[in-house]
């Protein structure tokens, strides 16, 4: 059992501090910007509710961050009353952000000189994978404070792994979202297509999705996807935040994202259609 601090309890953040606490066996203590929602996960799991991310974090073996951005991890970590304040040498900060690589650069340099470790593990698995504790985390950063973070980790996670220095569990997350962009516009078509020429959708899905055109987009959205269903996972608003995280990374790399860009531009669409909060899978009503 570990002393842990678990820093913004979102829709992911909330599910993953529980699975710590009922899972691992952590002692855990939670922060929550709208200090309300700590209340009530220590209402719901125990534990202890802190006022500051400092007072969170003093103290504790690992501290976990999970919340919106750069600058919100920048506010959450830095500063007189960001976690590092608290924190004591020899500690692990693992950070859940999808954020950019080079904010994870900055952190591993301020935890470096403060004697503490860090490491920059964004995830990927959506709400339902957090709620089951079945996330992938791609992972960046010093080996010694990873296999000190792995096991802790493990409580909320199926898949590990450290992908090298510093801001490379970001640059996998970008790889991952580039990905699913693609994905999602192409199954938002076929089911569109599927519509408009009087197939049974939900047959067609069967007979493919036992093919080469399977995917963890297919079976677990097109159901929803094809009844205009999108209150179900990743909202529009956070998928254009990552994507212009990945393209802000190929401007700098050199990489070409054609479709990404264009899926992004999707995205806008969506959101002008009033869909902001509407999960990635709405990239089919703008086909309708």
């Amino acid at each position: 059992m570990a002393k842990v601090a678990f820093l913004g309890l979102g829709v992911m953040g909330y599910p993953m501090a529980g699975h710590l606490k009922a899972k691992g066996g952590h002692e855990v203590t939670v922060y929550n910007r709208t200090a309300a929602k700590a209340v009530a996960w220590v209402k719901q799991h125990g534990g202890r509710a802190a006022a500051t991310p400092r007072e969170a974090a003093a103290g504790q073996d690992f501290v976990f961050v999970c919340v919106g951005n750069d600058d919100d991890l920048r506010q959450v970590v830095l500063g007189a009353d960001g976690a590092l304040a608290g924190m004591v040498a020899g500690s692990i900060l693992v950070d859940h952000t999808t954020a950019s690589a080079d904010v994870a650069r900055e952190l591993h340099a301020a935890a470096g000189e403060a004697g503490v470790g860090f490491v920059d593990a964004p995830v990927s698995g959506g709400q339902a994978g957090a709620e089951n504790g079945v996330l992938t985390v791609m992972c960046g950063g010093d080996l010694s404070a990873y296999a000190r973070a792995e096991p802790v980790i493990a409580a909320f996670a199926r898949m590990c792994r450290l992908m090298g220095p510093a801001g490379s569990g970001q640059l996998t997350k970008m790889v991952n979202q580039i990905c699913i962009a693609g994905l999602v516009q192409a199954l938002s078509e076929g089911v569109a297509f599927g519509q408009k020429a009087g197939l049974d959708v939900e047959a067609v899905i069967e007979v493919i999705s036992k093919g080469a055109a399977q995917s963890w987009q297919m079976e677990n959205r097109y159901k929803t996807m094809n009844a205009g269903q999108f209150e179900f996972g990743f909202a529009v608003d956070w998928m254009r935040k990552d994507l212009s995280i990945c393209m802000a990374e190929a401007r700098r790399n050199g990489a070409r994202l054609p479709v990404t860009a264009l899926v992004d531009q999707f995205y806008s669409d969506v959101q002008a259609m009033g869909g902001s909060r509407w999960d990635t899978s709405s990239l089919v009503a703008r086909l309708k």
